[in-house]
C-alpha cells in the first residue's frame, strides 16, 4: 500500500516510505535527459546569468485510484528568464477540446479506430536557439566539474518558448510526411490515401488517432517512434481525464471518476442528492458582506468547470454564474456550489453519447435578457450537436449592455453564427465527412431576431449592434448559416442562459446526449 498523496518536493519524496519507486522515477527522468542530449556542462561565461531548476513529482492515478505510476519530471525556473535575452516567441497552440469531441462524434458514425499515444518527455524534443544556463541539478553533480553548469542545447519543462519548440518539431516532422495541418485547429492533422484517411490530434503529450485501418495507425506509430520516445497505449481509453467507451450504439465520454474524486476532495460525497443543478428561488448578487474562504471556492469553481467545459453541458450556466464572484464569495454563493455538487452526486455516471446514425449538424441559441448579472448583462448561449450528442456549447455573460431584448438575441445569434463557421471549416478539413457542407441550421426562439438578420439593412443606432447584424448577414448571404424558429419549450440551448425545472433538466439533458453509462459494451 503506497502513500496516496504526491510529494511536495525532493527531500519529502526521498525520505517518505515510497523512497525507492521515487527514486526510480527521478533516475528514469535523468536517463530521458541524457539521451536525448538536452544539455552539456560549460563554464559560465562572463555576463551571463544562470537560472534555477525544481522537481515536479507526482503520482498517475487509475479510473479506480490506485496508483499507475510515479512520475519525475526536472523544471527549469523558466520566469527568471528575461524576455528578448533569453526568449523572443513562446505562443503555442493546443487542440480545442470541442475539436476532440468532434472527432470522436465522426469515429461514431463512422466505426472509425480511436488509438492514444503519450509522447514521453515531450518538452525535450524542441531544439533551442537562445543560449540558456541552467544549474546542475541536487544529486547528479559530474563529480571534478562541480563549478560548471548545464548550457541547455534542447528545450526543457519550464522555460518560456519549450510549448513553442515542441511544437514546431512535430508540425515539421508531420509535414514532412505528407500530413496536412486542419487550418481551423493547428494540432489537428490528416492524411489520406485512396480511401483510407487517418487524423491525429494533439493537446502536448497526448496523441489521439482516429483511422479506419489498423496498418495505417500501425505505420504511423513506427514512424513517430523513430523520431521521439513514445508510448503505445493502444486504444483510446482516457484522455485528459475523459472516459471513452465504445459501445454498441457508439461512443460514449464521462467524467464518473473525476466527479467522484471532486466530491470526496470537497467533502460532497455523502452529501443528498438534488435533481436541478442550479435552485430557482435564488437570486445570486455580488457579496456586500462578509467573505467565505476564496482559495477554496475558486478551486472548486475550476474543478467544475472542467466538467462543464468537457463532458457536462448541463451544469455550464450554473458554473458560469457562480465564476463571476470568484473574487469575493458569500455564504450564499457557496451554498448555490453545494448544489451543483448535489446534482452532480444524483447524475455522476451521466455521459455524452454518439450515435451511428444522425449525421446532420445543426445548433440552437439562446439569451436571457433579465439574466442575474448585477450589471443588467444578458447571459447568451449555444448549442451544436452532431450523432446526437452535443459537441460545442458555450453560456456566457455578455459583454455588450443591451438595451432590448432584440439587441440581446442579435449578439448571441452573431456568437452562436461564428461559431457555426468555425465548425463548418473544421469539418471541410476533414477527409471521412462530407465534402459538400450544407449551411448549418441554427435554432432561435426570438422571430423579431430573426425578422432583423433577414433584413439586409439594419436601422439601429448602435455601432456594436450593428456589427453583429452585418456578421450574420455575412454568414447567411456564404451560405454558411440558415436562422430558423423553433418554440422555446423545445430550445435545447434554454438550460445554458437559465435555471429550470426539474422535468425540463431531465428533458433537456436527454436530448443533449446525456444519458447514463450503460454496462453493455462490444
Amino acid at each position: 500500500m503506497y502513500n496516496v498523496e504526491d510529494s511536495k518536493d525532493l527531500t519529502e519524496a526521498l525520505s517518505s516510505i515510497d523512497v525507492n519507486l521515487w527514486q526510480e522515477a527521478i533516475n528514469d527522468e535523468m536517463d530521458s535527459l541524457e539521451s536525448n542530449r538536452t544539455w552539456h556542462l560549460v563554464d559560465l561565461p562572463h555576463g551571463c546569468k544562470v537560472i534555477g531548476y525544481k522537481w515536479i513529482l507526482r503520482k498517475k492515478v487509475k479510473l479506480d485510484g490506485s496508483v499507475d505510476k510515479y512520475k519525475a519530471r526536472l523544471v527549469a525556473k523558466g520566469f527568471r528568464q528575461r524576455k528578448n535575452i533569453n526568449f523572443f516567441d513562446t505562443f503555442s497552440p493546443v487542440t480545442r477540446i470541442t475539436s476532440i469531441r468532434v472527432l470522436i462524434s465522426i469515429s461514431a458514425l463512422n466505426n472509425l479506430l480511436i488509438h492514444q499515444m503519450d509522447v514521453k518527455t515531450v518538452f525535450l524534443n524542441g531544439d533551442l536557439e537562445e543560449e540558456i544556463y541552467m544549474e546542475q541539478p541536487e544529486c547528479f553533480i559530474v563529480h571534478g566539474q562541480e563549478f560548471k553548469v548545464c548550457k541547455l542545447d534542447k528545450s526543457l519543462y519550464g522555460l518560456q518558448q519549450a510549448p513553442k519548440q515542441r511544437h514546431e518539431k512535430f508540425d515539421k516532422l508531420l509535414m514532412s510526411k505528407g500530413f496536412k495541418v486542419n487550418e481551423s485547429d493547428k494540432c489537428m492533422y490528416y492524411k489520406t490515401k485512396g480511401r483510407l484517411c487517418i487524423i491525429i490530434c494533439l493537446y502536448v503529450d497526448d496523441m489521439l488517432s482516429f483511422v479506419s485501418n489498423l496498418h495505417v495507425i500501425n505505420d504511423v506509430k513506427s514512424m513517430l517512434s523513430v523520431n521521439f520516445d513514445m508510448k503505445d497505449l493502444g486504444e483510446a481509453d482516457i484522455i485528459l481525464g475523459i472516459k471513452i467507451t465504445r459501445t454498441k450504439n457508439g461512443i460514449s465520454l464521462d467524467q464518473s471518476y473525476y466527479i467522484e474524486k471532486i466530491l470526496k476532495k470537497y467533502n460532497y460525497f455523502d452529501s443528498k442528492p438534488a435533481c436541478t443543478p442550479y435552485d430557482s428561488s435564488v437570486k445570486l448578487f455580488k457579496n456586500t458582506g462578509d467573505n467565505v474562504n476564496q482559495s477554496e471556492y475558486t478551486s472548486i469553481i475550476g474543478s467544475l468547470r472542467y466538467v462543464a467545459d468537457c463532458t457536462r453541458p448541463d451544469i455550464a450556466y450554473a458554473v458560469g454564474l457562480l465564476c463571476r464572484f470568484t473574487s469575493r464569495p458569500c455564504l450564499e454563493h457557496w451554498n448555490a456550489i453545494e448544489r451543483i455538487m448535489r446534482y452532480l452526486k444524483k447524475t455522476q455516471n451521466l455521459g455524452l453519447h454518439y450515435n451511428k446514425f444522425s449525421t446532420v449538424l445543426e445548433g440552437y441559441n439562446d439569451v436571457d435578457w433579465n439574466s442575474l448579472s448585477d450589471d443588467s448583462k444578458a447571459t447568451s448561449g449555444y448549442i451544436f450537436n452532431i450523432a446526437g450528442g452535443v459537441v460545442a456549447w458555450k453560456s456566457k455573460k455578455q459583454t455588450i449592455l443591451a438595451q432590448s431584448m432584440m439587441e440581446s438575441e442579435m449578439i448571441a445569434l452573431a456568437t452562436a453564427s461564428k461559431e457555426a463557421s468555425w465548425l463548418q471549416s473544421l469539418l471541410s478539413e476533414i477527409p471521412t465527412w462530407e465534402r459538400l457542407i450544407p449551411a448549418i441550421l441554427i435554432h432561435c426562439d426570438s422571430t423579431v431576431a430573426i425578422a432583423k438578420v433577414q433584413n439586409h439593412y439594419y436601422n439601429g443606432k448602435r455601432r456594436q449592434i450593428r456589427r453583429k447584424h452585418s456578421t450574420i448577414r455575412e454568414l447567411l448571404t456564404i451560405g454558411a448559416v440558415i436562422v430558423d424558429y423553433v418554440r422555446s419549450d423545445n430550445n435545447l440551448a434554454d438550460p445554458l442562459t437559465k435555471e429550470l425545472a426539474r422535468e425540463k433538466v431531465f428533458k433537456t439533458s436527454e436530448r443533449m446526449g446525456l444519458n447514463l453509462l450503460k454496462l453493455e459494451l462490444l
